[in-house]
């Protein structure tokens, strides 16, 4: 199980970068809005300056919202981020549309947004082979084009796919390397798991070539129902809307040993990869932080 922190204050993302891999941290991630509820990240920008503040942990979007961007920007981003880095990039995306608003803002037609992300990730593939390549599509004309300089990594930054539904897998099987379902239990994350495996084999690839990921907003205290309070209230905040009845589902909240049991729940059901999000005031972050950092960390990595 690798483990990876999502972060998303811009003025502290170099020192959580660091922090994170001074802890033991496998991956630095960082989610984006154009705009939202409250304060979001640009997830190239942070990430950039987590890059140069570090040099071992991986970097991953969690997730950019692909149809926001045009798909040769999103490709020039990756590739550039990924020679800034050293390698460390790998991209998450997904179609997003749950604050229309923001597309409105972008000039973008939320109905368009499947669509453009199929094409997106035909665009992403192409120019991230490494040669000149040829894409005619609905939103994208590229003849004969190469990125320059291309990614450091062959085939370009692994691709992750986040998302719920059934054509969210189908993409997954298609172009992704790594599959992130969003607001999953274990039992779900098994099962579209095997379902985007199964659909990677209707492309002709191996069903082991696409891992599993997932995305946990978590909180954890020595007193474990002051971490579900405080991380239940932080998750109704940022999507504006009350989580208590879908916390046991979906977060992972308690005494840092029931959060790193959680963890390991999901490792079980096929998440190799597992990205915290903090789920706190701003105030009680950096406690958290260590928290997460001392005893989760170690915890969910141990035999139980």
């Amino acid at each position: 199980m690798q483990i990876g922190l999502s972060t998303g204050d811009l003025a502290s993302a170099a020192h959580d970068a660091r922090a994170a891999e001074a802890a033991g941290f496998d991956y630095l991630a960082c989610g984006e809005h154009l705009f939202f509820h409250g304060p979001t990240p640009n997830a190239f920008i942070h990430l950039a300056a987590a890059a140069g503040a570090t040099s071992r942990i991986r970097l991953v979007s969690t997730i950019t919202l692909l149809p926001l961007y045009p798909a040769t920007l999103a490709a020039k981003l990756a590739s550039a981020l990924d020679v800034a880095s050293g390698g460390r990039f790998e991209l998450g995306v997904g179609a997003g549309g749950e604050f229309p608003p923001e597309f409105e803002a972008a000039g973008v037609d939320p109905a368009d947004r499947f669509r453009r992300l199929d094409e997106g990730l035909r665009v992403l593939r192409s120019l991230f082979s490494g040669g000149p390549t040829t894409v005619e599509g609905e939103f994208t004309t590229v003849r004969g084009l190469a990125l320059q300089p291309g990614p450091v990594q062959s085939g370009g930054p692994p691709i992750w796919l986040g998302g719920r539904k059934e054509g969210a897998m189908r993409r997954a099987g298609r172009y992704a390397d790594v599959w992130m379902p969003y607001m999953v239990d274990p039992e779900r994350l098994h099962q579209t798991l095997q379902r985007v495996r199964e659909m990677a084999a209707d492309h002709d690839r191996a069903p082991s070539e696409v891992a599993g990921a997932v995305f946990l907003w978590t909180c954890a205290d020595p007193d474990g129902a002051t971490a579900r309070e405080r991380g239940i209230a932080a998750v109704s905040r940022t999507y504006a809307q009350d989580f208590t009845p879908l916390a046991d589902r979906y977060l992972a909240l308690g005494t840092p040993r029931e959060v790193a049991d959680r963890l390991r729940e999901f490792a079980a059901a096929g998440a190799e990869r597992i990205i915290l999000s903090p789920a706190c005031a701003p105030a009680e972050r950096e406690r958290l932080l260590r928290v997460l950092a001392e005893e989760v960390l170690h915890a969910a990595r141990s035999r139980p």
